[in-house]
């Protein structure tokens, strides 16, 4: 018989605790939500060249909301950059450790987890800077992506938390590799990143408890979300944002001569 696996569940930060409704937008697949969130707001997306880009606003710090529209708990692998916002690690989804949402239950999730007790704020910088290129994880930069797992068999008791109590740790998960190489990044991939494009860095610290919770998941996911983020000029090279009109291109554009005088 197999044993449940052990993952994260996820605190409300800053927020009624409980159920929420499933939120709209076109990274919700079938109630399923994941949203990039400035000062609370969820940031405007851009659908295009196959897939949905958010703007990145430069040293902002931003959050993510993952939601369960499902009347039964499911665990949600999040990663940003590539990285497992758990525990840094890079794996496939079904093998990484994951957040624990409620039936119906929208979360926040505000930064990389860094101990039971803490995550350091989620903020958008180049990649030069980013947490990635400190780790030397520079494969994926730019890209969020969020895959829900359903419980086999749902959870009968109704669904409760509480501000006071702490959010359940996967204490038996190996322990984050790429953080314990922090700082070790391979120089030949550092010299090719630029800080034209966004990737995301590792802030301020935050308190966010954690603890410890089993499901029984079922072995497919049920839905996969992704987002990428770019600053501006990139977003408006990609023809996904107009470009501003050069005043030179005004100029080129001006002639010598009119039929008339306006009268003013």
């Amino acid at each position: 018989m197999n044993r449940p696996r052990p993952f994260l569940a996820a605190l409300l930060a800053l927020g009624a605790l409980g159920v929420t409704p499933p939120l709209a937008g076109s990274t919700a697949g079938a109630g399923f939500g994941l949203s990039v969130l400035v000062d609370g707001a969820p940031r405007p997306e851009y659908p295009g060249r196959g897939a949905v880009y958010v703007e990145a606003i430069r040293g902002r710090e931003y959050a993510l909301r993952i939601t369960n529209p499902l009347p039964v708990r499911v665990a949600v692998a999040l990663s940003v950059d590539g990285l497992n916002t758990i525990d840094s690690r890079h794996t496939d989804g079904a093998s990484a450790r994951k957040w624990v949402l409620g039936p119906y239950e929208s979360v926040v999730i505000s930064g990389w987890q860094v101990s039971g007790e803490a995550a350091r704020k989620f903020y958008f910088t180049g990649e030069r800077s980013s947490y990635g290129a400190k780790l030397g994880q520079t494969e994926n930069l730019g890209v969020i992506e969020a895959v829900f797992f359903r419980e086999k068999e749902p959870h009968r008791q109704a669904w409760q938390r509480s501000k006071e109590s702490p959010v359940p740790l996967d204490r038996d998960a190996p322990a984050a590799k790429g953080r314990a190489e922090a700082g070790a990044a391979v120089p030949e991939a550092s010299a090719k990143l630029s800080d034209e494009y966004a990737a995301t860095g590792m802030g301020g610290r935050t308190g966010h408890p954690v603890t410890e919770v089993s499901l029984d998941l079922e072995p497919a996911s049920v839905a996969t979300l992704r987002i990428r983020y770019e600053f501006r000029p990139v977003l408006e090279k990609l023809g996904l944002l107009s470009r501003p009109e050069d005043p030179l291109d005004r100029r080129e554009r001006s002639h010598g001569f009119g039929p008339f005088c306006p009268e003013r």
